[in-house]
């Protein structure tokens, strides 16, 4: 069904990037599926939306579909070309009965209309012409790209996965992430986009990641970073503390005397280069907790360390 992409999202054609970004949000608030999925003129409302933000977030197939050249769905309009023909400057069948319309007699054939075009212009062939002459009609065109965004946990993104997109008009479209996708990295997938015209191959589908953030790790680079507590004693004593890591916990030796900001390195447990084999490393912080409790024995303790070992983190400090 056609849909005018403007009033799908409830905005001008004036509007601005920004704005409708935000009005696909709040359809993607109230209406996604997966919030509604019992509602099917939400699931239906929230395809429209889709499809048109689809169309109208990329600047360049939006002022296409603007001049008429491309429909809501991003398929090539054949019309525009035909008019573009008769508006040219001496074109012997320019104007006629209709501003902008052909004039032709019963006696007229259109096969010779457009080889005298080709002619005019010099071109033997092109996107949309194949054997144009007498008897000839086909017209070829390549489909039209797309393009997505996809949600990616960041455990996902860092250790690649296959997931699915769900299409505006409903099928479904497979995307293998591969290990070490970033944030913004954007996939292309051959011949997954709109239907070609005639014999025209299919265009192509664009995915943009978003790499959603993780309440531990973060990434730098290729390299992933995590804050790890430790407790008094593994601080002055030292010992092997369990550590997380994108591909699961390890035994980290926390040397003797280690102090809160104090940053250790886990070699080649980052994230994978992209282009190549090697990955990044795990650089990890730690942070000294005390008890949740100070109990008698570990305040009498505390109290005669400091009157017998006085020691001053904070000598040389300006005053």
């Amino acid at each position: 069904m056609s849909f005018d992409p403007y009033e799908a999202l409830g905005v001008e054609k004036t509007a601005s990037e920004a704005e409708i970004k935000k009005a696909y949000r709040k359809i993607a608030r109230e209406s996604h599926p997966d919030l509604k999925p019992d509602d099917p003129a939400a699931e239906a409302r929230f395809k429209t939306a889709n499809a048109a933000y689809e169309l109208l977030k990329d600047p360049e197939m939006r002022a296409r579909y603007d001049r008429g050249e491309i429909d809501e769905t991003g398929q090539e309009r054949a019309q525009p070309f035909y008019r573009d023909f008769a508006e040219q400057p001496g074109n012997p069948y320019r104007g006629g009965a209709r501003s902008g319309a052909y004039a032709f007699g019963e006696e007229d054939d259109m096969s010779d209309i457009f080889a005298e075009f080709l002619r005019a212009r010099g071109q033997g062939g092109g996107p949309f012409a194949s054997g144009f002459g007498r008897g000839a009609r086909e017209v070829h065109a390549r489909g039209a790209d797309r393009h997505y965004t996809l949600k990616v946990p960041f455990l996902d993104a860092t250790r690649g996965t296959r997931t699915q997109i769900t299409l505006p008009e409903g099928g479904r479209l497979e995307v293998t992430i591969p290990e070490g996708a970033a944030d913004g990295q954007t996939l292309r997938l051959r011949g997954k986009g709109g239907a070609g015209l005639g014999e025209g191959p299919p265009g192509d589908a664009y995915v943009t990641l978003e790499v959603e953030p993780h309440p531990i790790f973060r990434r730098e680079g290729d390299d992933i970073h995590v804050t790890l507590p430790i407790a008094i004693d593994e601080a002055v004593l030292g010992g092997k503390v369990r550590t997380p890591t994108i591909d699961g916990p390890v035994n980290l030796s926390i040397p003797k005397g280690a102090s809160s900001g104090r940053v250790l390195r886990l070699r080649g447990r980052g994230a994978k280069r992209r282009g190549g084999k090697d990955r990044g490393d795990q650089l990890v912080e730690l942070s000294i907790v005390a008890p949740p409790e100070i109990d008698a024995e570990l305040e009498a303790f505390m109290q005669r360390w400091r009157e017998e070992h006085a020691h001053d983190p904070r000598e040389g400090m300006p005053t």
